[in-house]
């Protein structure tokens, strides 16, 4: 099993009678993409960019092999990429974001898609559950709908104890050992958005949103100077709306303790055409900001993340 480095996309595994557990038993679910030395305290993380997507998943989905794509945050790790180059792990998903959410409590789910009971811990009332974008998703975007009828819910629990905990394991310990090595650490939550995405009614397109979680996740100063970054390139910047940051970036977050977390969004429509996932013109130059646009950050002095008061939580 391979991943092309470009448009294609993987569809793969050899049996509808496979488990979770055997799905991505040739090509592995997510990898951590690092340099020789860590020379930074920063770790990127790409949850949605996965395009390897299992037969037997494919098998239970009611949608073609074009439409199921649609939920995908396509090439973001590829975006991001240069910031491996200057000393920053990335953790980057091989699965795709119809078949597992890990931007989503590990049981987020609805029990309309299951034939048996969901577990009484489940967080079944969450507005992301509601929304059908649960840790198992119900859609796809533009709302379509994944299955024809309901799964089994040990596909579900399957999901999360094979591929959703360990993400999360990985993605800990690169947070943990950067802030053991460095005395804090920052995590970059790297996405996309839709080109048709609007601030409120202005009707403004953003080219990027900043996410914090309103202030809770980062440092101010740190939020605002990625988004100072990114505006001094010529590029359209929100902050917060309409997207402030989901479970990562609400989980890994804590800037009392100097962990900080910024959730970062891409407007496809600078790199992509979102009706055939192909590459545009503007995509190597986007990538090139990028590049410029990690080194800056990552360049920022100490005080942005050490001067903070130490709060109990």
């Amino acid at each position: 099993m391979a991943l092309s480095s470009d448009e294609q996309v993987h569809f793969a595994g050899p049996s509808a009678k496979m488990t979770p557990a055997e799905d991505f038993s040739v090509l592995p679910p997510f990898e951590v993409r690092t340099s020789a030395e860590q020379r930074v305290p920063f770790v990127f993380n790409s949850p949605h960019s996965g395009r390897c997507y299992p037969d037997r998943f494919l098998a239970m989905t009611r949608l073609d092999a074009t439409s199921i794509r649609r939920s995908e945050d396509c090439y973001v790790d590829e975006l991001f990429g240069a910031a491996v180059a200057l000393g920053a792990p990335m953790l980057a998903a091989h699965f795709p974001r119809a078949y597992l959410d890990v931007n989503r409590e590990p049981w987020e789910l609805d029990p309309r898609m299951f034939a048996e009971p969901v577990p009484p811990f489940a967080n079944i009332r969450s507005a992301r559950v509601a929304g059908g974008l649960g840790t198992v998703p119900k859609l796809v975007g533009e709302g379509l709908d994944i299955y024809a009828s309901r799964l089994p819910l040990a596909e579900a629990v399957g999901r999360i104890e094979c591929v959703y905990k360990p993400y999360h394991e990985a993605l800990k310990r690169l947070v943990t050992r950067t802030h053991a090595r460095f005395g804090y650490a920052v995590l970059v939550d790297c996405h996309s958005m839709p080109a048709s995405i609007r601030i409120g009614d202005s009707g403004v397109r953003p080219d990027f949103i900043v996410g914090d979680r309103f202030g809770t996740s980062a440092a101010s100063a740190l939020s605002e100077r990625a988004i100072g970054l990114l505006a001094a390139m010529g590029y359209t910047v929100a902050h917060n709306k309409p997207y402030a940051g989901g479970f990562i970036t609400e989980h890994y977050g804590r800037p009392a303790r100097r962990l900080h977390a910024l959730q970062i969004e891409i407007n496809r429509g600078l790199y992509m055409d979102e009706r055939t996932f192909k590459k545009s013109a503007g995509f190597y130059a986007l990538a090139d900001d990028l590049a410029r646009f990690s080194a800056d950050l990552m360049a920022a002095p100490d005080h942005y993340f050490l001067d903070l008061p130490l709060a109990a939580e």
